[in-house]
């Protein structure tokens, strides 16, 4: 009898949790959603996330929040998440940098990004432009790799730090072509461009929304844009596939996908894929995002989980074969 019980009571404990989670998601939302970023307000993270909450609050019935919080490359932003209860209130806006390369190549990435959080939606990408100061002898990016040969370590390349994904793709690119540059590590985007345009470096990476507005001020030179098709506010600059073979493995610069604690129950994230999913068709966002060289991007929770093992394998790859010291 006593055994009995016990799983009666077994059955009833486990009726009554399953009943719970179709309870809350069948109301859920019914408090104010946050989405976390691991970067401060002004940048592309941060830019992409409000706009999609402002959206969002409509489609939800249910007021969404942006809380800034960076530092550590996005892993305070993503522990704050990991931590969290998979309630469907707490959510990251995790970019490339610390969805698949930064744990491809960087060590001791105190998370796991397949196990320890629910893949929801890609929302948006991005693409960066490798560009050249004013006054180098190049006009490509085939030229620039030549000149870079004949050149070896005496060009200094910007980024928005060690490890960053400028960074990342710059090591990437030497890796492939052979060619030998030297890193000059600043803090953010804004910085490789500035550095850029006073001449104080050769060569950098910074991402569309920054550079577009430089090179249309002739500050400095694009040579290529990352991704399989090129920007339509820079139609005469070719990919990085189309200028030299061996870079067409360069792919998107960086994503940004939702995410939530491991655990959430499969009909809320089934309901907030949805949602960020018709945010990202409406034509005002698609709009708005493309304004600032952002694509609006949509995708099943499957397909999210999908991409982040396949790249994230791509970078464990390309890590094995880098040289960067991250201290």
């Amino acid at each position: 009898m006593k055994k009995k019980s016990i799983l009666q009571l077994v059955v009833l404990f486990t009726f009554a949790f399953m009943l719970v989670r179709a309870t809350s998601a069948q109301t859920y939302p019914s408090r104010p959603i946050k989405i976390v970023v691991g970067y401060g307000a002004g940048g592309p993270a941060d830019t992409i996330a409000r706009v999609y909450a402002e959206k969002l609050q409509a489609v939800l019935h249910s007021p969404v929040i942006v809380e800034n919080k960076p530092g550590a490359y996005e892993q305070v932003a993503a522990n704050t998440v990991r931590s969290a209860i998979p309630d469907g209130y707490t959510l990251w806006l995790g970019t490339a940098g610390a969805l698949t390369m930064g744990p491809g190549v960087r060590p001791n990435i105190p998370y796991d990004i397949l196990k320890d959080f629910t893949h929801i939606a890609r929302i948006a990408e991005v693409e960066a432009i490798l560009a050249v100061k004013n006054g180098l002898p190049v006009n490509s990016l085939a030229e620039f790799i030549s000149y870079a040969k004949a050149n070896p370590n005496k060009l200094f390349f910007a980024t928005a730090g060690v490890g960053a994904g400028n960074h990342l793709l710059t090591e990437y690119i030497m890796n492939v072509t052979g060619i030998k540059l030297t890193h000059v590590p600043y803090k953010s985007d804004a910085d490789v461009a500035n550095e850029l345009t006073a001449g104080n470096v050769d060569f950098g990476i910074p991402v569309a929304a920054q550079a577009v507005p430089f090179i249309a001020a002739h500050k400095f030179k694009p040579i290529a844009v990352t991704g399989r098709q090129r920007l339509k506010s820079l139609p005469n600059v070719p990919t990085t596939g189309e200028s030299v073979e061996v870079l067409k493995s360069v792919g998107i610069y960086s994503i940004y996908g939702l995410l939530a604690p491991a655990g959430l129950p499969a009909a809320v994230t089934q309901k907030l894929s949805d949602a960020f999913n018709k945010v990202a068709q409406m034509p005002e966002v698609v709009q708005r995002l493309d304004s600032v060289s952002v694509r609006a991007t949509t995708s099943t929770p499957i397909e999210f989980r999908t991409y982040l093992e396949t790249e994230g394998a791509k970078w464990r790859t390309v890590g094995k074969s880098l040289n960067i010291n991250f201290n």
